[in-house]
């Protein structure tokens, strides 16, 4: 059953939801359990987390579509509109790792897909969401791959980052849309502002 979408009144208090800074802290600290989460799992996590890719991109990442060179990965989002985001040093690190322990020697080390699982070429976008939902009982919170993408344009904006730029980074259709999801402000941000004076 698909859910309505409901547009949001600026200024009105349904944000979007996105991680706060305390719970990424929990995720990243839970993700370096290598006895709990494997590599590639973790990678899931910081993909979703640094790149705010959708989990359907996510899934269809391919090798050639990371450029080691330029730190740059290609995504093919909806419209089959391509766009490039930067990847940081410890995304590229961990890529690296899981293509050396996990991928080298498999069976699937000749999938052009960069997630495999054991019994398909390109693990499933339900895959991903049953897993975030699993370690979600254990985190105490709610995880689900929109959330990623959520938390990453809403990170970048705290940041101080220009709508255009976060617009282009989300692959959103216009810099509108973006403004439309994430140029609410939160009550208690209007009340430390409001506190300011």
């Amino acid at each position: 059953m698909r859910r309505d979408r409901i547009k949001i009144a600026a200024g009105c208090e349904d944000n979007v939801d996105a991680l706060s800074d305390e719970q990424v802290e929990q995720l990243l600290f839970y993700v370096e359990n290598g006895g709990k989460v494997s590599t590639r799992n973790k990678l899931i996590v910081y993909l979703l987390l640094y790149t705010g890719v959708r989990v359907s991109e996510l899934v269809s990442i391919k090798i050639v579509d990371i450029d080691f060179l330029t730190n740059q990965l290609a995504v093919i989002g909806k419209g089959g509109k391509r766009r490039e985001i930067g990847l940081r040093q410890d995304v590229l690190q961990l890529v690296r790792d899981y293509l050396k322990e996990e991928r080298l020697g498999s069976h699937f080390s000749h999938s052009d897909y960069l997630l495999v699982i054991q019994r398909a070429e390109k693990i499933h976008r339900d895959a991903v969401r049953d897993w975030l939902a699993k370690i979600s009982k254990e985190l105490g919170f709610k995880l689900h791959p929109h959330l990623f993408r959520h938390t990453f344009c809403t990170r970048l904006l705290k940041k101080g980052v220009d709508l255009t730029t976060v617009s282009k980074l989300a692959g959103h259709s216009s810099v509108n849309m973006t403004a439309r999801f994430y140029m609410q402000t939160t009550k208690q941000e209007k009340m430390d502002a409001v506190n300011l004076l």
